[in-house]
């Protein structure tokens, strides 16, 4: 029997065999597969575009499913409520931003380019630009293993945070309780976009940061923003061979930030007394510039190295290891607790390793 390669379906293009392999392509495959591990007693991996995940290069034992569900339909439409739409979990994220755009449901428009399935979207709660997806979720439906059964979340119950969720916080090592079958959007109508948050994209747009623009215009400025960053999947572009963004933007206390230099970047964190910071700014100041790693008598011997475009994606340069990737994490992750103090943690979910 063929083994199936996890290097094949995730971005970083790292990852050992599979145990069993299963692509579900409809809402009853998807829960007939996990069942089915669940009642054998296997451990499950559950994969939709593979843009999160760092698996080991010895591969997942059990049984990983690969979400390829496809489509969405709009449940209502109308100009007081806006746009309805049901998602499919293995829907392209970007292919329903495009959409959305195009016909003129507002929102979206800023988290074009994120690579991966739209089921994802909801479980680290992903954003980018100042947007992020609880500000347009409505509810997510959701095979809950524990219960065996369907379970629907609404947007409060879903309990999002800063990259988080209810559905992460109940996943352990990359095998969710709860596996996302459809997420349900609510989105204004208009060809004008959410109010710009984020001050570089407000800047390369030409508005003030709060102002609107055309959502058209706000989506490709996105996409030139991240493809400059390497933040936009390119085969041919060895800068996009990663998870995107490894660390999360630390949320510190005031006082641990008032120990930083003046021009290390400082955001609103959402709570009184806490603030979050820039782990690229972190990154760069400890001394990890762009292209780190670079060099064969580094640790990951150059096949593994920070993006020649931005400190935050670690990318596989072409033969590099899960070993390799890590050791570029461990490298920069030490850096900045020497340098600041402060302890950076992964984004992206770590199968079958430890950071």
């Amino acid at each position: 029997m063929t083994q199936t390669l996890l290097s094949q379906l995730t971005t970083a293009a790292v990852g050992g065999p599979a145990g069993k392999y299963i692509e579900a392509k409809t809402e009853a495959e998807i829960i007939d597969a996990v069942r089915t591990a669940d009642a054998a007693g296997e451990q499950v991996l559950i994969i939709g575009g593979g843009s999160n995940l760092l698996i080991s290069d010895d591969g997942f034992p059990g049984t990983v499913v690969r979400i390829a569900s496809q489509g969405f339909t709009v449940n209502a439409e109308d100009s007081c409520g806006g746009v309805a739409v049901v998602v499919q979990a293995g829907h392209n994220w970007d292919a329903l931003v495009e959409h959305a755009v195009l016909h003129a449901w507002s929102g979206i428009e800023a988290l074009a380019g994120i690579p991966g399935a739209t089921g994802a979207t909801p479980v680290q709660n992903v954003g980018a630009y100042g947007s992020d997806v609880s500000q347009t979720i409505a509810a997510v439906r959701t095979w809950d293993r524990t219960r065996n059964a369907v379970q629907t979340f609404t947007n409060s119950e879903l309990k999002f945070g800063y990259r988080d969720s209810i559905l992460k916080q109940t996943t352990v090592d990359g095998s969710p309780r709860y596996v996302v079958l459809t997420v349900e959007f609510q989105l204004p109508l208009g060809r004008m976009s959410a109010p710009i948050r984020y001050a570089e994209l407000a800047r390369s747009l030409g508005v003030e940061a709060g102002k609107r623009a055309y959502s058209n215009d706000v989506r490709r400025e996105v996409l030139r923003l991240r493809a400059s960053k390497g933040m936009v999947l390119d085969p041919a572009d060895r800068d996009t061979y990663s998870t995107g963004s490894f660390f999360t933007n630390p949320i510190v206390p005031v006082d641990v930030a008032a120990t930083l230099p003046e021009s290390a970047p400082q955001y609103p964190a959402g709570e009184d007394g806490l603030v979050k910071l820039s782990a690229a700014w972190l990154i760069d100041q400890a001394g990890f510039g762009k292209g780190y790693g670079l060099d064969e008598g580094s640790a990951s011997g150059g096949r593994a190295a920070l993006s020649t475009k931005h400190t935050l994606a670690i990318t596989n340069r072409g033969s590099a290891s899960a070993t390799d990737m890590l050791a570029i994490a461990r490298e920069v992750r030490a850096g900045v607790v020497e340098r600041f103090g402060i302890e950076l943690h992964p984004e992206p979910l770590l199968i079958g390793l430890t950071l």
